[in-house]
């Protein structure tokens, strides 16, 4: 069987996984010092982890509007405001002079977060054709994860000279990463909102929830939104101050632990998600994150706390490009479901909001041991959702994608002939409609 040539990462993927390397890497200053931070105005371990929650709370409450915008103003100019909205909200927590200022200035933040996030997760998902969407995913995903390697170190080092600092570096890595997006993308026309000749056909929620590969993406979304975006960023660095007599620079290692454990898994979970399905590589990835996460509570030294901080992080390394790889399946290239995007965004922000709130009231009342078993448990349940899902990775774009098997018969798993339709029709190489 002849192989088919490699296929290229389109040039406007690259700006954005350039862009998202600076933002990861303001994001990551400012994670382990956050939680510290906000106890500096004299509140429990619960009240810090709802400043975390403020962030995705406001992601939450604005992705709908986030979609209209899209819609309206197309993906460069939404992408942009959303960068600078964030920027502006990060340097006010610096001057924030109360817990209240600080929660109201954070969550606003929120708002632009959602913005480029569902901005970018468009245009990524209308350029990738189905054999290199594992890759794609897994390139955009380390680079946010080698920005979260050297942030959160850079950010502990920092807290040294005032934990106001990381903010103002955060907010300025934003407004670099605006202005290369602006610059590098400029003529580019990026679904200007223009009427178009021949619309694509929008792919609803209601039909999307249809899909068993689509719900069980929506209940993995929660779980990890719940572990590795809410519950890593508010507890870990508590723990390692309030279990392990740790400083914000252990706090800023465990963090940086957990980046690099996903950043070496994901060298290579996108290639196995392209050739040899989606499901697989989901369903071993919420195991491994479920079994460290519950054992992260039980560390009784630094070195292993590290050490089960990085197995979680290889765990989310395996999981996110498959389930992200397996919603652009369902929504396909040729259609248009920023809803359906906006509604997997949520799940996972509901997730960050629910998971710190309640691991915080946990590790309160009951310790840290149940806070991260908790966390486990619910990483779990995501399992059995994914069980039962279908494959939706095409028999012939497996055999398309690089370091597939040359054999015919596709990925193991292939969707049945029962399973719902919702391969694309033919794929873009161009972002012009």
């Amino acid at each position: 069987m002849v192989r088919p040539p490699r296929l290229a990462i389109p040039r406007e993927i690259k700006v954005l996984i350039a862009a998202a390397f600076v933002i990861a890497l303001g994001f990551g200053l400012v994670a382990p010092v956050l939680p510290q931070f906000a106890q500096s105005f004299n509140v429990g371990v619960a009240a810090s982890s709802v400043i975390v929650s403020a962030f995705a709370f406001t992601r939450l409450v604005f992705a709908p509007a986030g979609g209209a915008l899209l819609e309206k103003f197309g993906e460069r100019p939404v992408y942009i405001a959303g960068l600078l909205i964030v920027a502006a909200s990060t340097a006010a927590c610096a001057f924030a002079g109360s817990y209240w200022q600080l929660l109201i200035f954070r969550g606003l933040g929120g708002i632009g977060s959602t913005m480029f996030t569902i901005s970018a997760m468009a245009l990524i998902i209308r350029l990738a054709k189905p054999a290199v969407r594992g890759r794609v995913s897994s390139a955009y995903a380390s680079s946010f994860l080698l920005g979260n390697i050297a942030g959160p170190l850079a950010g502990g080092l920092m807290a040294g000279f005032g934990l106001r600092v990381p903010f103002l570096v955060y907010a300025g890595a934003l407004v670099v990463a605006a202005a290369v997006v602006a610059l590098q993308l400029k003529d580019a026309r990026l679904a200007s909102g223009e009427p178009k000749p021949a619309p694509r056909p929008v792919l609803t929620v209601r039909e999307a929830l249809g899909d068993s590969a689509y719900r069980a993406a929506l209940a993995s979304s929660f779980a990890n939104g719940w572990s590795s975006f809410g519950v890593r960023n508010s507890l870990l660095p508590l723990f390692a101050a309030a279990a392990l007599s740790a400083g914000p620079e252990i706090a800023g290692i465990s963090l940086t632990a957990f980046a690099a454990g996903t950043a070496v898994v994901l060298t290579f979970s996108g290639r196995l998600a392209d050739s040899w399905g989606r499901r697989p590589l989901v369903l071993t990835g919420l195991a491994v994150n479920a079994l460290a996460t519950a054992a992260i509570g039980f560390s009784t030294n630094v070195p292993m706390f590290l050490v089960v901080s990085a197995i979680a992080g290889m765990g989310t390394g395996l999981l996110n490009p498959a389930q992200q790889a397996a919603v652009g399946d369902v929504v396909g290239n040729d259609r248009s479901g920023g809803k359906v995007l906006a509604t997997f965004q949520m799940a996972s922000d509901s997730g960050a909001i629910v998971g710190p709130i309640l691991a915080g009231l946990l590790a309160d009342s009951l310790g840290f041991n149940w806070a991260f078993g908790v966390t486990g448990a619910i990483v779990v349940m995501a399992c059995f959702a994914w069980i039962g899902a279908r494959e939706t990775l095409e028999p012939e774009a497996a055999a398309a994608a690089p370091g597939a098997p040359s054999a015919p018969g596709g990925a193991p798993g292939a969707a049945p002939s029962g399973a719902p339709d919702t391969k694309a029709g033919p794929s873009r190489t161009t972002i012009d409609e």
